[in-house]
């Protein structure tokens, strides 16, 4: 076991783990720490812990020290220059006729790089105007070519439901989301409907799959025939989360529809699922990339 605490550097990033050292350190607790970045200012998110070693990516680097005032003066100082950084390289796009669009600046601790965020529909030839920053800046420019997806998170936003977007709030990553997700939940696959600021599949959708995975290994598909304690029926619709079909039921006179248990029904005949090559599943496919 290896005792260690994580470490973020943005309030959504990710976690990275450090070797405590001799310094007691809490949750919350600013701290300087060396990457392959060079030095960077974190928060302690992950309190002093024991993990297995097959956890770590080595080396595993020592806490620095504790943040001191001098230091959360210059991270206060990079964010005023990170705002300048930000017009300079718009105005230098627009002066090297770039088709990309700049969405955040990064300085590191120590200053010692800039990096430049932008998205881009396709591949970009940005060496002139890495050239040009680099005269302007004096010193290390990246310019790191980001997805949409990574562009709603850092700018944030309102989503559909009226709160404020998962990615910009608390997700710490994304993960992966498919049209099947929408179809299996009984979803409108209008695209509009179903994917969020960023234009691609809502993140929320993946919330309750796997209650949705495990309902439907039961649970018949609509047009099903099954078997029913009051007889045989069709499916007329299935509710998967309450694990309840509702089935017109075959008999002499009037039809009549009830609802059952999954549990209660034995499948005779299930119906054919939806194709998933069909033409309209072909677009709207196109929401699952990255």
């Amino acid at each position: 076991m290896v005792k260690v605490v994580g470490v973020k550097f943005k309030e959504l990033g990710k976690a990275y783990y450090f070797a405590p050292g001799e310094l007691e350190l809490k949750l919350g607790d600013e701290v300087i720490v060396e990457t392959s970045r060079g030095l960077e200012y974190g928060t302690v998110s992950i309190t002093v812990r024991e993990v297995e070693e097959s956890e770590i990516v080595s080396p595993l680097k020592e806490v620095v020290r504790v943040a001191t005032n001098s230091d959360k003066e210059q991270v206060k100082k990079n964010k005023k220059k990170e705002k300048e950084a930000f017009s300079i390289c718009e105005e230098k796009i627009a002066a090297h006729k770039l088709d990309m669009k700049l969405v955040d600046v990064e300085y590191t601790f120590d200053a010692n790089k800039i990096l430049f965020y932008f998205t881009a529909d396709g591949r970009v030839d940005f060496r002139e105007l890495v050239k040009d920053l680099a005269s302007v800046f004096r010193t290390r420019i990246e310019l790191r070519q980001i997805g949409i997806r990574d562009e709603a998170k850092m700018l944030g936003g309102i989503g559909i439901c009226g709160r404020g977007l998962c990615c910009s709030t608390y997700l710490d990553g994304f993960h992966p989301v498919s049209i099947k997700m929408a179809k299996e939940q009984g979803l409108s696959l209008n695209p509009t409907k179903i994917s969020g600021n960023c234009g691609r599949l809502m993140c929320c959708l993946k919330y309750e799959q796997n209650c949705y995975d495990e309902f439907s290994k039961i649970a018949p598909s609509v047009g099903a025939v099954v078997s029913t304690p009051h007889g045989k029926g069709i499916v007329q619709s299935s509710t998967i989360l309450k694990g309840v079909a509702k089935v017109k039921l075959d008999g002499e006179g009037e039809a009549r529809v009830e609802e059952f248990n999954f549990t209660d029904l034995k499948i005779l005949k299930n119906n054919q699922r939806q194709n998933d090559n069909s033409e309209d599943l072909k677009e709207l496919k196109k929401l699952e990339e990255n």
